[in-house]
């Protein structure tokens, strides 16, 4: 066992030497061969690369003849297109060339023949002026031998051509004004009246018709002493700080308060009816009392004047404007109540609006705003239409609603609708029968203006005026006045009549012009 160790070791390395070497010997030919392969892969590709390189060069070659060919085609194609465009512009400046030469000769020609036309014009002007001496001569004579036969100047004659025609002017004028007139007389008329009507017959508001007394009843007889105090000194007293007259005469268990301030009338009412309550009348009483009832009417006022616009829709009114509404039902015009009729042109303005598309609700502000002024036109000088404007501008309005209050009587020209149907409206209001009472004195002088102003036209005969002074009736003298002239008659009479009275509502002028044939029979 010893001996064969040895042995064995050696017989192992040697088998492990020879298998070392035999391992590396495979190796080494499987590396020789890999590398075969990939030199002969590699002298492949480069075969392959050869033979594409010169591929390519052949496509090159043939794409660069090709481009070559093409561009060397549209060159030939757009010089050819340039030869033919450079022969029509010789074509054409050949024709200018001809067309040229053919003008000049046309203006040569021309020009001889305004030479020879001008020859003959100034050999004929000396012909005209020759002649138009002779016609100037000839025309004095035939001037001269008229006026020996007519015994008239050329001047006199042409003063009484010129009447002449004056006078048909005046005729075809008178004509035409009364077939236009009518025709819009007609239209215009209609629509008027049917939206007046309308406003008018929507609206049916009270008349209220103011005095300037009120009566104040008293429990009995002694009261009437009482009121009047020892020496008269409660009398005073009340007259003294109200303002008013106090009346006490025979009538029973009545004392009158007489003012043209109902506004006063009013307050020495209500403190006269409390004091006659109280039963305490003195002077020192007399005063408190009217300062509690100054108080409360201020109160009043503005009560009365948030009523008024709120019973016509209006909203937004300065506070100071609310109270100077409430003043109004205090204040008469022609004993009409201003306070109804502000109210009662608010709602016509608005009826009238809506019917003409504009805006209601200014129109109504602008109706009820717009006798604002005679609230304190007493204590400020000046027209209440401006007075009334400077309040609304002073307390906010709008220009068209400050316009409408300023324009109402004439103030200042109307401008737009607005102001047209503040001034209709109001006039509406006033002219109402039963709306105003006039004093008798005013309304005499009215009649007697309207024939004075009529009788003072040529060819009036007689003059009427009649319903109440809304409307004259004129007889003109036919033979100094035509049916023409009957109708421009009338205009002026109406422009005259405009221009010096002042009237509620408008007056009919109607001229008569009577013809009459006669013959007798024999």
């Amino acid at each position: 066992m010893n001996i064969n160790a040895p042995i064995l070791a050696i017989s192992i390395a040697f088998i492990l030497i020879l298998g070392f070497y035999l391992g590396f010997w495979w190796r080494k030919k499987v590396f020789e061969t890999k590398i075969k392969d990939i030199e002969s892969y590699a002298q492949k590709i480069i075969n392959e690369a050869q033979r594409d390189v010169v591929n390519i060069k052949k496509e090159a070659h043939l794409q660069g003849q090709d481009l070559v060919f093409v561009m060397k085609s549209e060159f030939e194609k757009e010089m050819s297109e340039r030869r033919l465009e450079q022969k029509r512009q010789e074509d054409r400046l050949i024709q200018k060339e001809e067309n040229f030469e053919r003008r000049s000769e046309t203006l040569a020609q021309r020009e001889a023949t305004v030479a020879k036309q001008e020859s003959d014009l100034v050999k004929k002007d000396k012909e005209n002026n020759q002649k138009s001496e002779e016609l100037t001569r000839l025309i004095q004579d035939q001037t001269q031998a008229l006026e020996k036969t007519a015994q008239l100047t050329a001047t006199e004659a042409k003063e009484l051509l010129l009447r002449d025609m004056e006078d048909e002017a005046r005729h075809e004028g008178a004509r035409l004004i009364r077939r236009v007139e009518a025709e819009t007389r007609e239209i215009a008329d209609k629509k008027a009246k049917e939206i007046l009507a309308l406003a008018v017959k929507r609206y049916a508001g009270d008349y209220v018709a103011e005095h300037t007394i009120s009566v104040v009843n008293l429990p009995n007889e002694d009261m009437k002493g009482r009121i009047i105090g020892r020496e008269g000194r409660n009398i005073r007293a009340i007259e003294a700080t109200t303002g008013v007259d106090l009346i006490i005469d025979d009538t029973p268990e009545a004392v009158i308060l007489s003012s043209f301030s109902p506004l006063r009338r009013e307050i020495a009412r209500q403190a006269l009816e409390r004091l006659i309550v109280d039963g305490r009348i003195h002077p020192a009483r007399i005063e408190e009392i009217v300062g509690k009832v100054n108080e409360e009417m201020e109160q009043s006022l503005k009560e009365i004047g948030k009523e008024a616009a709120f019973d016509v829709g209006v909203h937004g009114i300065h506070h100071e404007l609310i109270k100077l509404l409430g003043k109004l039902k205090y204040r008469t015009s022609y004993a009409q109540n201003v306070l109804q009729h502000s109210m009662e042109v608010a709602f016509l303005c608005g009826v009238m609006a809506a019917e003409l598309g504009q805006n209601v609700k200014q129109a109504k502000r602008a109706g009820l705003l717009h006798d604002i002024g005679k609230a304190v036109d007493h204590e400020i000088e000046g027209p209440h239409g401006l007075i009334g404007a400077d309040l609304a501008k002073r307390y906010g309005e709008s220009p068209a609603v400050v316009h409408a209050i300023m324009a109402h009587h004439e103030d200042t020209p109307p401008e737009s609708i607005l102001d047209v149907l503040v001034q209709a409206a109001d006039t509406l209001s006033g002219a109402r029968p039963g709306a105003r009472r006039e004093m008798l004195e005013t309304y005499v002088k009215r009649l007697e203006d309207l024939e004075r102003i009529a009788n003072s036209f040529v060819g009036i005969s007689k003059t009427y005026a009649i319903q109440a002074g809304r409307e004259v009736r004129i007889m003109v003298n036919s033979e100094q006045v035509s049916d023409d002239l009957a109708q421009i008659l009338a205009n002026d009479i109406c422009r005259q009549v405009e221009k010096e009275m002042s009237y509620p509502g408008q007056i009919k002028v109607t001229v008569i012009r009577e013809t009459r044939a006669v013959g007798f029979a024999k």
